[in-house]
């Protein structure tokens, strides 16, 4: 999945090409964009999935998994923010794999990568697609609801 770059002051909802980003219900709102800091990775509980945020100096927002996924520890929000070539980059904090933050991919490594997930900023909020979340489990349980039969065993 890949992460769209958004510019802090796009408040209408556009992602950084200047397409406009319709609101729906599989947008998590995490925290005011004012609320972080550039070049400095915040984690974020999502629906029970670990998010780090990362923002640029030049306004891009990242979105990645806070699991590193060589170890597995949740520590991708204390990961080192950087840069190789034109390319933001996130190490880890842990053996210091280096992965591009809008692909996920692994410079150092190609048995990783790190999941990416959509980010935008609304009104000034940013908002996060996580899969799995709550909207996608009640969709999966309202299908499941439908399908199953149960027997009772008569007394």
């Amino acid at each position: 999945m890949h992460t769209t770059p958004t510019h802090p002051h796009d408040s209408a909802g556009h992602d950084s090409a200047g397409h406009h980003l319709e609101s729906s219900a599989d947008w998590t709102s995490v925290c005011d964009l004012d609320r972080l800091e550039p070049l400095w990775a915040e984690a974020a509980l999502i629906d029970g999935v670990q998010v780090a945020l990362v923002l640029l100096p030049d306004g891009h927002l990242f979105a990645v998994s806070n699991q590193d996924p060589a170890t597995g520890s949740c520590v991708m929000s204390r990961g080192i923010v950087g840069s190789r070539g034109d390319r933001p980059t996130l190490a880890s904090p842990l053996h210091k794999q280096v992965y591009d933050l809008e692909t996920g991919e692994c410079f150092t490594s190609a048995d990783y990568a790190l999941p990416t997930f959509p980010v935008r900023v609304d009104h000034g909020t940013v908002q996060i697609q996580v899969p799995g979340s709550a909207h996608d489990r009640a969709g999966e349980r309202a299908e499941t609801e439908q399908s199953e039969t149960v027997e009772f065993a008569a007394a």
